[in-house]
């Protein structure tokens, strides 16, 4: 397959799709190494920059990655982002990755005008405030800052997070099972803390992700968590139309 002069897609965008039909076809795998940008600048004909252009962009998307002084390199396959109210855990545990946690802050607050608002409590009201790192199968991948009412949870505090899933702690510990939510999911840009702990330059792109989990009518949770881009993608299935739609 080579570039086609005709085609009004850009040259680098032409190579890309090649590239990706070309790592498919050849079997490679993650941490397999690609050509070289002169190897790639002669196979298709190409200046060295419009290559350069393509690799910047498969880099850009999480499906490259560089080693200074040693190639490019085939990335881990993104994780599709659950449109489904699950758990980080059950979430990973289902594509088959271990997940992990780290506590980062743990405390009691008076719930900003914001939080009260979203959680349809008055503001002031003392809410159980959990912000942590999520790991699959020990990489970075998500902070989650969640906000819960502390009435519903007395003693939530004494449960270690860092081993179990907070659903299943509200739901075994509590009896409170979530059964409902909504969520919101928009484009960000990493800021200096969140790129530390996700091992991200900072300003990097970022999914931001609102969620408010409901047990029977009553809103339990607000979270806002920041997930990784390069390791994320959203999919979601269209149905049919229907006649005359």
């Amino acid at each position: 397959m080579s570039i086609d002069p005709s085609n009004p897609l850009p040259k680098y965008s032409q190579l890309r799709d090649l590239l990706l039909d070309w790592i498919t076809a050849a079997g490679l795998g993650v941490d397999d190494m690609i050509p070289s940008e002169r190897e790639l600048s002669a196979t298709y004909g190409l200046s060295r920059m419009t290559v350069r252009q393509t690799i910047d962009l498969l880099v850009a998307e999480g499906r490259l990655y560089r080693v200074p002084g040693k190639g490019t390199f085939i990335a881990r396959p993104k994780i599709e982002m659950s449109l489904v109210l699950a758990s980080f855990s059950e979430d990973m545990r289902a594509r088959g990755f271990e997940p992990g946690a780290r506590e980062l802050i743990r405390q009691v607050i008076p719930a900003s005008g914001h939080t009260a608002r979203m959680l349809d409590i008055a503001p002031g009201t003392l809410v159980h405030h959990i912000e942590r790192m999520r790991t699959a199968d020990d990489e970075p991948m998500a902070v989650e800052r969640s906000n819960i009412p502390a009435a519903m949870v007395p003693g939530l505090e004494d449960y270690d997070l860092a081993e179990r899933s907070l659903y299943e702690v509200l739901e075994n510990e509590f009896d409170i099972l979530l059964d409902s939510g909504e969520q919101t999911i928009e484009a960000g840009i990493c800021d200096s803390a969140d790129s530390r702990l996700l091992g991200l330059p900072a300003g990097s792109p970022v999914l931001v992700m609102q969620r408010r989990s409901f047990a029977n009518g009553q809103c339990v949770e607000l979270a806002l968590s920041t997930y990784r881009a390069d390791r994320y993608q959203l999919h979601s299935r269209l149905d049919p139309r229907r006649h005359g739609d």
